[in-house]
């Protein structure tokens, strides 16, 4: 099972002390880019659970197109 975790950057270097005493746990370090990748998709699949569900209404394709 895979986490990704929102820590504070005073308290990073115990809680990765802390992790890496655990033989059964990996740590692997995101870099800015992929953690901003990471959040986008996130913001991305949570819009469209909304329009799915009816919480929040869907733009036409044609006009996203056409503001690019």
């Amino acid at each position: 099972m895979k986490f990704v975790l929102d820590v504070k950057e005073s308290k990073v270097a115990m809680l990765m002390a802390l992790l890496n005493d655990l033989p059964y746990v990996k740590t692997k370090p995101l870099t800015p880019y992929k953690a901003k990748v990471l959040e986008d998709v996130k913001e991305a699949v949570d819009e469209l659970n909304m329009v799915l569900s009816g919480k929040l209404e869907a733009r036409n394709a044609d006009d996203l197109l056409n503001e690019l």
